[in-house]
């Protein structure tokens, strides 16, 4: 929970990066299914509206694309900097 409000991390790396490992109860939402226009009701599931939205990739300049993208459709996004490995490193837990 961040400032009261619930958060949701969402990973935009791509399908194969997503395979070769992910965080626990991160969800999944590529970069370039954003760009190329996800439909409301799959969005909605996959980034419920009321929450904060941490975004995370590899090395942070997908994340910031995909914010862009999704502040446009009215969702409080939060790019993270750091990528994936980093947080790994930093002590996220990595999905089983």
């Amino acid at each position: 929970v961040d400032d009261g409000k619930p958060v949701v991390l969402v990973d935009v790396r791509e399908e194969g990066e997503w395979k070769d490992g992910r965080l626990k109860d991160a969800r999944h939402l590529p970069l370039s299914a954003i760009k190329a226009g996800v439909p409301a009701d799959k969005l909605k599931e996959t980034v419920p509206a009321g929450k904060i939205v941490y975004l995370h990739c590899a090395a942070g300049g997908r994340c910031r694309v995909a914010a862009d993208h999704l502040k446009k459709q009215g969702y409080d996004v939060r790019p993270l900097k750091d990528g994936y490995d980093v947080l790994v490193q930093s002590g996220f837990e990595k999905a089983k």
